[in-house]
């Protein structure tokens, strides 16, 4: 089915939609900001719990592989159960997850609260995103209310290390999962008295064979991006992990032409414009998950700073997403198409990349990393409100759940390939630029931190080269019109063309 900009013939403005738009998005950036909190944490966590080095990125892993492998079936169901329900539900369940692993007295009990989080995330980010899409059908108002959704997601990740910083420093890392339960509360009380949304549909059954074949796909390559990361690209486990995704996800694909109610309808997929927002919202994170990681531990380990300072130098960024999501973006969606805002926002932000390059070791925050960030920043906010806005728009009310779904799940396989891929190049340049120089009689005292600050150099040119394909699909593939070129009819208007 192709997309169309248009309003819903019966569909009355909820008079208290504004405030239901803040429900959907506290939900939104508890989920998004789960992926980094606990980074700055793990330190602390690490040592109280006595976990080894190997197994201590379990506690992100476990997250991104259950909410990434799961996000189809949670997109799925909150289709055919009702999304302000599963919303619901998925909001009751981290709320429980998230006191589980705050109370954690053993590593395993962590690592399964972090999975468990993962499983409800994977059934309330689809949800949140849907009853997004379809409470706000108006052109001019859905580009506000997808500027503030695009904010607190491009921005939760820098907002989780402000966050993790200051609980880990005043109180304990524990509160960085004990904080999402009156966050829950509140997001409950506001999906009760705020949201309304249509009944689900009688009598429809989920396909279980699409389930498997697609989840399992999706499990394997996140785990096969998680477990690179430590045991390196050639441990046979990895190959074997993305063999077995690939294969499944193969089977998936076909499998979804002979299903009579298919996990992924494939007319979800059929429209271009759709699918060049999923390929520019994976390749975008690819970049931004692999430069917050390198920063974080730069800022720390080099440049002496604490867990606090550490997130709050994050907070420019922060602003200028908040700046080019709702003050530039939300002000032109509807004026000019979304290609003119992700194109120039990716090379923004592959700009704010290349000039990290040129970080040294004894770099100054003021004039040689604010600039960066802040560009960084400005670019996401172009690129992602229209992306979330474009790539939901016109798609078909009884799979709105599993298109939000397919981007979120863009969003946690990027997520995982940028981590696992940038932190790999980024360990073996540093080693080699320090072995190259290690017989050198005039080598400098601080050579190995000379290495690692390299390899950081070389690690975010390859996300800067990343971001510049992320721009690229995005202006080849991204061909629809501005969206109030279709409010003026009912009739359904192709979202792009060919």
């Amino acid at each position: 089915m192709s997309g169309a900009w248009t309003e819903e013939p019966d569909a009355e403005p909820d008079p208290r939609r504004w405030w239901g738009l803040w429900t959907i998005a506290l939900a939104q950036l508890m989920v998004v900001l789960d992926g980094t909190i606990v980074n700055i944490a793990l330190p602390s966590a690490q040592r109280d719990l006595g976990m080894s080095d190997g197994d201590r990125q379990w506690v992100i892993t476990a997250y991104a592989l259950a909410f990434g492998g799961l996000l189809l079936l949670g997109g799925r169901i909150s289709d055919l159960v009702g999304r302000r329900r599963t919303f619901v539900i998925g909001l009751i369940g981290f709320a429980a997850a998230s006191a589980f692993g705050g109370a954690a007295t053993t590593a395993a009990m962590l690592f399964g609260a972090r999975a468990l989080q993962g499983v409800f995330a994977a059934v309330l980010a689809p949800s949140a995103l849907s009853l997004l899409t379809t409470t706000f059908t108006d052109p001019r108002e859905r580009g506000r209310a997808f500027g503030i959704y695009g904010t607190l997601s491009a921005s939760g990740a820098a907002i989780g290390f402000i966050v993790g910083g200051l609980l880990t420093e005043y109180l304990t890392w524990r509160w960085c999962l004990y904080v999402n339960v009156p966050v829950a509360v509140l997001g409950v009380v506001g999906a009760l008295t705020l949201l309304h949304d249509r009944h689900a549909r009688a009598g429809t059954r989920l396909d279980v064979p699409g389930v498997l074949l697609g989840c399992g796909g999706l499990v394997a390559i996140v785990a096969g991006f998680g477990e690179a990361e430590p045991r390196g690209w050639t441990d046979p486990l990895v190959p074997a992990l993305f063999a077995a995704g690939i294969a499944l996800l193969t089977v998936f694909v076909w499998w979804q032409t002979k299903a009579a109610v298919p996990l992924l309808p494939l007319r979800v997929l059929k429209d271009r414009t759709r699918v060049g927002c999923y390929l520019t919202m994976a390749l975008a994170v690819i970049g931004m998950f692999g430069m917050f990681l390198f920063m974080t531990y730069y800022l720390q380990t080099v440049l002496g700073y604490s867990p606090v300072r550490t997130g709050l130098a994050f907070l420019p960024m922060t602003a200028s997403i908040l700046t080019g999501s709702t003050q530039i973006s939300a002000r032109l969606i509807h004026r000019v198409p979304p290609r003119a805002l992700m194109v120039p926002g990716m090379l923004l932000a592959a700009t704010g990349m290349l000039i990290l390059t040129r970080m040294t070791v004894h770099s100054d925050y003021a004039t040689d990393i604010l600039p960066a960030l802040v560009l960084m920043g400005l670019g996401m906010g172009l690129t992602f409100m229209p992306v979330f806005s474009t790539s939901t728009a016109g798609v078909a009310p009884e799979d709105s759940g599993v298109a939000s779904a397919m981007l979120n799940t863009s969003q946690q396989v990027g997520g995982s390939i940028g981590t696992a891929l940038l932190n790999t190049v980024a360990t073996s340049s540093g080693a080699a630029y320090v072995a190259a120089r290690l017989g050198d009689p005039h080598r400098p005292a601080d050579l190995t931190a000379q290495g690692t600050v390299h390899g950081y150099t070389v690690a975010i040119s390859c996300a800067a080269a990343i971001m510049l394909l992320a721009s690229l699909s995005a202006g080849l593939l991204v061909t629809a019109r501005p969206p109030r070129q279709y409010a003026a009819t009912d009739a359904p208007v192709p979202e792009s063309v060919a």
